[in-house]
């Protein structure tokens, strides 16, 4: 990845911010001297503000040094790079500071620039295959519920004090989180919840942050195709809870790995399961179709928590919240308020209703364990067939593939193979792999193949009589279907409603 590979403008940033020397940046990393000051940090010349340092960056395809006189031409005052980098500068009327690797100390010049503006406020990262984004929103509820005024950082978008804020990616790049952490401290957070994922921590984007409270969740298969193996992925998680990223550990040791690493880390660790010992746990579940009533026996006694969401999963989810938030100082109570009080999560266990007298969701899960987890948990709550909508994302992990096909003819009644995000590939030949794990299930699953995705769903939603249950797995909150390097306007939850609307509108619901 390169300064320019990503579209990171527009992204938040503080209105105010101290001048920083760049004697001092030189100092932090052990360079001779230069004149000047410096006001931000940006990745992307397309992004640089007047007093920006630029860091120009290797990558794949190019050198983020070739836009260094894009970026000085935008009010770059200095540029940070690598000794290849600097070879390509022929000259520049702006310092260019060389050092080996600039993307490993990119977080803490970043972290000096913006005064580490994340040491301000409680900060918990979330890391797991599944369930971050759950976890990270019902924090923000929770948090608010607490009187604290909170932000989040996470796929489905990020929110400072409840507005809504642009970012690239699910973790923005070093320079823009901390911008980012600036601009909340700015405008009075004083807790953020934010996902971290595998690939921020290879990259290093959470460099020159040390999280309160770090919350391990689960860890099963996903980006093999950027780790490799599993235990490569593990091991990309756990660099999470060192003392260069946390100070306190939560973690679920319903989870082996979890088990692993409450056992490994050297931090302090509060641990969470809701199948077996541990200092936070559930003694009682009332499962519904749209949510479950529990209680959690914690190191002060129990809490009775209403949990918006159905699903074993999102108890495990809420019980990950309350063991974090009070792990960082926050009354338990107070989080339960919030975890009741929130309206949910968009694309997650989200219900379309129109009136019909059949269930139908969407839901992201894109992973065999996340797409397993939502079929069991519909499964109770449906009396009639479970049909589901599935496919498998191009350009990532091949492996999962057929597994996604055999959990889908296992556990429903109708499988509809559909495309999800084909990218790059050919989208038939994804759909014959996901087809072919369904045949291996040997169920007695009616298994059907349409392409076109909004024709899949009009199909499921057809098919549905009442007492059944739709699941639209796989995009969730996602707005949009990536096919050949495009992406195309596609909303599961429209796509559900048009549907609907056109059963609703021919007389047959």
């Amino acid at each position: 990845m390169t300064s320019e590979s990503r579209d990171v403008t527009g992204a938040a940033r503080p209105r105010y911010v101290e001048p920083v020397s760049l004697s001092a940046v030189c100092e932090a990393l052990g360079i001779p001297a230069a004149t000047g000051q410096v006001t931000g940090v940006s990745l992307a010349s397309t992004a640089v503000e007047p007093g920006d340092l630029y860091a120009a960056l290797p990558g794949a395809r190019t050198h983020g040094a070739r836009y260094a006189a894009d970026a000085v031409e935008a009010g770059a005052v200095a540029v940070l790079t690598d000794p290849d980098g600097a070879r390509i500068i022929s000259e520049t009327r702006v310092p260019v500071l060389v050092v080996d690797g600039p993307r490993a100390v990119l977080g803490d010049v970043a972290a000096l620039v913006y005064d580490r503006p994340a040491a301000a406020m409680l900060t918990v990262g979330v890391t797991g295959t599944q369930g971050k984004t759950t976890v990270t929103q019902l924090a923000e509820s929770a948090l608010d519920a607490a009187g604290q005024t909170p932000a989040v950082v996470g796929t489905i978008g990020t929110r400072i004090a409840g507005q809504a804020v642009r970012t690239a990616l699910t973790t923005p790049e070093a320079p823009a989180l901390h911008a980012l952490f600036a601009a909340m401290k700015e405008q009075g957070v004083t807790a953020c919840a934010m996902e971290v994922s595998s690939h921020a921590l290879v990259q290093g984007r959470v460099d020159g942050i040390v999280f309160d409270v770090a919350v391990f969740l689960n860890l099963g298969r996903d980006h093999l195709d950027f780790h490799g193996t599993v235990e490569d992925y593990f091991t990309a998680k756990a660099t999470l809870f060192t003392e260069r990223r946390a100070r306190r550990a939560v973690v679920n040791v319903g989870d082996p790995f979890g088990t692993r690493l409450a056992d490994s880390t050297v931090l302090p660790v509060t641990t969470f399961s809701t199948t077996g010992a541990a200092d936070w746990s559930v003694v009682r579940t009332d499962a519904g179709a749209s949510g479950t009533s529990a209680t959690f026996a914690g190191p002060d006694g129990e809490l009775d928590v209403e949990i918006p969401m159905p699903g074993a999963f999102n108890v495990e989810n809420a019980l990950a919240v309350v063991a974090a938030l009070a792990a960082g100082g926050i009354d338990p109570r107070a989080a339960a308020r919030g975890i009741a009080a929130s309206p949910g999560v968009p694309g997650r266990m989200q219900r379309v209703d129109a009136g019909q007298d059949f269930q139908v969701v969407v839901d992201y899960a894109h992973k065999p364990d996340a797409l397993e987890a939502v079929l069991a948990t519909l499964r109770p709550v449906t009396s009639g067939r479970l049909i589901v909508v599935v496919g498998a994302g191009g350009d990532r992990d091949t492996g999962k593939r057929p597994v996604m096909g055999e959990i889908a003819a296992r556990l429903a009644d109708v499988v509809v193979v559909t495309d999800d995000n084909p990218r790059s590939e050919d989208a038939a030949e994804i759909r014959r792999a996901v087809l072919a794990g369904a045949e291996a299930a040997g169920t007695d699953a009616d298994v059907r193949e349409t392409g076109d995705r909004g024709a899949a769903i009009s199909q499921a939603v057809s098919l549905a009589r009442a007492g059944d249950c739709v699941l639209i797995a796989g995009k969730g909150h996602e707005q949009g279907q990536e096919v050949a390097g495009t992406v195309h306007p596609f909303d599961d939850v429209l796509q559900a409603r048009a549907a609907l609307q056109a059963l609703d509108g021919a007389g047959t619901r």
